[in-house]
C-alpha cells in the first residue's frame, strides 16, 4: 500500500468543499447559526475524537458538548430523551456517521441545519480484520468484505470509520470541520481558519513521528483485540492482525487461536494489544497459549484516567511508543 504524505492545507480545503457539510432540508439560505446568549456556537459533538476537533478548532468561540462520556464504550451508547431532545438546539452537530447507529438516527431526525458528517470529509476505505484472511494482513483491499463483524458500523460496502487514528486523515477532517464552523459562525471565521491550520500542523508533526519511529522495525506485524487500527497499519506499513473482529471482549475461537499462533511464530510478534475501555481478558487469553506478553493501544474512543495521556496528542504518541517497543524499532 502507498504511504500518503499530510496534505497541505491549500490542497486540501478544495478537496473536502464536495462533501462538507450535510445540510438538512430545513432552514434558510444563510449556514450562519442563531448564537446562544453568552455568544458562543453551541456545539454537540458524538464523542471524542469530534469533541478533540471542536476544542481545538473552536477555541474560545463555541461551547462544547460530548453526547458519549469518559469510560463509556461509544459503539454502544444509547441516548437519553433529554440529549435527544438538545440536539435540535444545537448551532453545529458534528459526528461520524457508522460509529454509533443511535447517534446516526437521532441526528438525522434533528434536523439542524449545520449539521456536520465527518465521514464524508476524508475518502473511507475497507480493511480486513485479518480473521478467516490467512497470513494476507493489511496489504490488501478488502473491499467485498464487512471489515466489523462485530458491530453495524461503517456499513457503506464495509467501510472502515476509524480514520481519527490516521494523523493525515484527521487533518482531513479537521480541514472539513474548520470550514464548517467558519460557516456557521462568520464574524470568528478568521479565528477559525487560524486554529484550523494550527491543529493541522499538530497533525502533521505528530504523523512525522510516526513515520519516523517505525520506519526501521524488527517486524511489521501487531495483534489486537480491536481491529480499529486499518489506517493506521495501512500509512505506516504495518500489517494488523484482529483477533476476533471489532469487539474487543469476543473469544476468539480454537481455530483463530492457532491462526494467530502461526503469525505470531513466523513474523516474530512479541505483544497481543488490548485497549482500555474494554476488558484484556480476550488479550491475555491470547498471550497465554503464544507466550506473548499483552499492552495497551488505546483506540482513542474516549480519554478516562486510564488513558496515556490527556488528550489526542498525547495517547497517540503513547501508542506510537507502544508499536515501537512491541514491533522492535530501531
Amino acid at each position: 500500500m502507498n504511504v500518503r504524505r499530510l496534505i497541505p492545507a491549500t490542497a486540501v480545503a478544495g478537496a473536502v468543499t464536495l462533501g462538507l457539510v450535510t445540510l438538512s432540508a430545513c432552514g434558510g439560505t444563510s449556514d450562519a447559526a442563531d448564537k446562544g446568549s453568552d455568544g458562543k456556537l453551541d456545539v454537540i459533538a458524538s464523542f471524542y475524537p469530534m469533541q478533540y476537533l471542536a476544542e481545538q478548532i473552536g477555541g474560545g468561540h463555541v461551547a462544547v458538548t460530548t453526547l458519549t462520556q469518559p469510560g463509556v464504550e461509544p459503539h454502544d451508547l444509547e441516548l437519553k430523551p433529554k440529549q435527544i431532545g438538545e440536539l435540535g438546539e444545537a448551532d453545529v452537530l458534528l459526528y461520524l456517521k457508522g460509529i454509533q447507529p443511535a447517534v446516526d438516527e437521532a441526528i438525522a431526525q434533528a434536523g439542524v441545519k449545520n449539521t456536520v458528517d465527518a465521514s464524508t470529509l476524508t475518502a473511507l476505505e475497507a480493511h480486513g480484520t485479518g480473521a478467516g484472511e490467512g497470513h494476507d494482513h493489511a496489504h490488501e483491499e478488502h473491499a467485498e468484505e464487512e471489515s466489523h463483524e462485530g458491530h453495524d458500523h461503517g456499513s457503506e460496502a464495509g467501510t472502515d470509520p476509524h480514520v481519527w487514528l490516521d494523523p493525515v486523515k484527521y487533518a482531513e477532517v479537521a480541514q472539513g470541520v474548520g470550514a464548517a464552523f467558519e460557516k456557521a459562525d462568520p464574524d470568528h471565521a478568521a479565528d477559525y481558519k487560524a486554529n484550523t491550520a494550527a491543529l493541522v500542523k499538530k497533525l502533521g508533526a505528530l504523523n512525522t513521528e510516526f513515520e519516523t519511529g517505525l520506519k526501521e522495525t524488527g517486524t511489521r506485524t501487531f495483534i489486537t483485540t480491536h481491529s480499529a487500527f486499518g489506517y493506521l497499519a495501512e500509512r505506516y506499513h504495518l500489517d494488523q492482525e484482529g483477533i476476533s473482529g471489532v469487539d474487543p471482549e469476543s473469544e476468539p475461537s480454537p481455530a483463530r487461536i492457532k491462526e494467530l499462533q502461526d503469525v505470531a511464530k513466523a513474523d516474530k510478534v512479541t505483544t497481543v494489544f488490548f485497549e482500555t475501555l474494554a476488558s484484556d481478558k480476550t488479550a491475555k487469553t491470547l498471550a497465554q497459549d503464544t507466550g506473548l506478553r499483552t499492552d495497551v493501544l488505546d483506540p482513542l474512543e474516549g480519554i478516562t484516567d486510564k488513558s496515556r495521556g490527556d488528550d489526542y496528542i498525547e495517547v497517540m504518541q503513547a501508542n506510537l511508543a507502544a508499536l515501537k517497543s512491541a514491533l522492535g524499532a530501531k
